[in-house]
């Protein structure tokens, strides 16, 4: 098959080409550095062209609300046309855990309005819905939550997941026909966030300590929905097991 993979040079895409490429497949990926930009159209209608599956594993450039809601309904708007245009068959998106139950927050509802562009569009589709925290996300996080030698982490609870884990369900999804619905992955174990960080600076000492803040960074007063529910398929890859071998 020829499959299209939006994002397809970032963390999550660019191992989702490497794997549907590893199973005999032409994977294709499209993003600004390759001359495709959903928000604006250019490349894209030349880029689905012959597709078979296009997979949207991209991100929006900011989490301001605003600008997140416009690339998600802007993007698909212009994916949806020119994939109809073409014959796609199965479109395969990328979306997050508890996005439909975090009121309030802008960025998860411009991936609830994304998921909503993507029923409504009429090309068959699978959704899945990963955790928003990558393994390799959480020194990023913990790094914009740094105050001298204080790391400031709320107690949130979440279950994180490898990226790797994550272009696996993903490409999976690509190679299969569609749901039509929601497949929702996650890692196999619920942290606090806060312990992530601790559990961080074990395995890699820095001089930083980790300070417990309810107020502190992205993930700050989100509501106990982000661990998945009785629906979700757990990975395996366990994040001191990952920290190792990082």
């Amino acid at each position: 098959m020829r499959i299209v993979v939006v994002g397809g040079t970032e963390l999550v895409g660019s191992q989702v080409v490497a794997l549907l490429r590893a199973a005999g497949h032409e994977a294709v990926p499209a993003d600004p550095s390759t001359g495709v930009a959903t928000l604006t159209g250019e490349g894209v209608a030349e880029a689905v062209d012959g597709a078979d599956v296009v997979v949207d594993v991209s991100r929006a450039p900011s989490f301001e609300a605003r600008r997140a809601l416009d690339y998600f309904t802007r993007s698909a708007r212009t994916l949806f046309a020119a994939e109809k245009e073409a014959g796609v068959r199965h479109h395969v998106a990328l979306s997050i855990v508890g996005v439909d139950r975090v009121p309030g927050n802008g960025y998860y509802e411009a991936k609830a309005a994304q998921e909503k562009a993507v029923r409504e569009s009429g090309v068959p589709y699978s959704l899945v819905r990963a955790p928003q925290l990558l393994f390799e996300f959480v020194a990023p996080v913990m790094d914009l939550s740094t105050e001298g030698t204080h790391v400031r982490l709320p107690s949130t609870r979440l279950r994180p997941i490898a990226s790797a884990d994550v272009a696996a369900a993903v490409a999976e999804a690509a190679l299969g026909e569609p749901s039509n619905g929601i497949r929702t992955i996650a890692g196999p174990e619920v942290y606090r966030l806060d312990r992530l960080g601790e559990l961080t600076l074990a395995a890699k000492p820095d001089g930083r300590t980790v300070v417990t803040d309810e107020t502190a960074g992205l993930f700050a007063g989100l509501p106990d929905v982000l661990t998945g529910d009785d629906t979700t398929h757990f990975a395996t890859t366990r994040y001191e097991q990952w920290l190792k071998q990082s």
